[in-house]
């Protein structure tokens, strides 16, 4: 079975040095436009393909990217998480990285719950999406590895974040119910310590302030442990037993908890949108499936997930400190949840 050619073998045909084939291979550097395109040639003609590890002692790099994100993200908001690492993944693959995903527990202990690629030191860089604990944050700067946050922020700590627009995504909620002559608004969330849902429950009540609209208390329930259907179902029933009256519209800090109300009113007969509107936030798959579909603000998960991985090559091949916070914008998206009969409409926030 013929040997492999190697990188040496490539240098000795085109007669130039080593370097000057890792400058080609690498796209970097400056290399006459001659001797790049015959290198090239050569490259084609002994069909060279670099391996990862030559590659990686070259550049003193693994070429692994670590994404973290707690096992509860994935059991109740899988859809969200799922599309942000495949963002994540397909940008990867542009730069020829490789991404080795793990979870964690809520509680991460670093003595009992380490990431093996952690233990190993095998990546180069980390994105963490979601809320983890800031243990795990400190414990990775320790090790010097470059972080980006991924739908969640830390005060008081330096690192590149990558978020969706919640505050002004709520507001636009708001907007559509006050347009659609609603001004008895209420809402439901759970989890207020994680950054996102805080802000987009701030939106919510900045947007009735500046509409003129008095918060009215009873129909605001946000004291739930997290955001996944159970619970929005539980808010919804807590929030009409507490009520003495309803609310005509209902914003619920994510779609799995719109879903739960949506259960919830089935069963006591309660329909939407006749006797009262929904809006969820997020437009998971199940948003759309959902009996009647589900009115809601759209993330683009992908675009979270690749600006992510973007901001962290970056910050690994360029040794680049700068801190950026990064807003993707979202859309409204229009379902029979708001409006009976209703074709999916998109409005995007400036």
């Amino acid at each position: 079975m013929p040997q492999r050619p190697t990188i040496k073998d490539v240098a000795k045909r085109a007669d130039v040095s080593l370097s000057t084939v890792s400058l080609v291979l690498n796209n970097k550097g400056y290399v006459s436009p001659k001797t790049r395109e015959k290198v090239a040639k050569v490259i084609n003609e002994l069909g060279y393909h670099p391996t990862r590890s030559a590659r990686g002692l070259a550049l003193r790099k693994s070429g692994n990217i670590g994404f973290i994100l707690t096992d509860d993200h994935f059991t109740q908001t899988e859809p969200f998480y799922t599309k942000i690492f495949l963002g994540a993944e397909f940008e990867a693959q542009k730069h020829n990285y490789y991404i080795l995903l793990t979870t964690i527990t809520k509680d991460f202990d670093p003595f009992n719950s380490l990431p093996r690629f952690l233990i190993e030191k095998n990546v180069d860089g980390i994105l963490i999406a979601g809320q983890v604990s800031t243990v795990l944050i400190d414990y990775i700067d320790s090790m010097n590895i470059p972080i980006v946050l991924i739908d969640f922020d830390v005060e008081n700590h330096k690192h590149s974040t990558v978020l969706n627009n919640n505050y002004q995504g709520t507001q636009l909620a708001v907007e559509h119910l006050i347009n659609l002559q609603h001004r008895k608004i209420g809402y439901i969330a759970g989890d207020l310590s994680h950054p996102s849902i805080n802000e987009r429950y701030q939106g919510y009540r900045n947007a009735l302030k500046q509409a003129g609209i008095t918060l009215e208390k009873s129909w605001i329930s946000i004291n739930q442990k997290d955001t996944k259907v159970s619970n929005g179902y539980n808010a919804a029933k807590d929030l009409i037993k507490s009520s003495h009256s309803l609310p005509t519209a209902l914003i619920a800090a994510n779609d799995a908890m719109a879903i739960g109300c949506l259960q919830y009113f089935s069963e006591i007969n309660i329909k939407v949108p006749d006797d009262i509107a929904l809006i969820g936030f997020d437009n998971i798959e199940k948003a759309l499936s959902a009996q009647p579909s589900l009115t809601t603000i759209d993330v683009n998960k992908f675009a979270m997930g690749g600006t992510a991985m973007s901001t962290l090559v970056e910050c690994i091949t360029e040794r680049n400190k700068q801190i950026n916070h990064i807003r993707i914008p979202v859309t409204l998206v229009v379902r029979e949840s708001t409006v009976k009969s209703v074709m999916q409409v998109e409005t995007q926030l400036s």
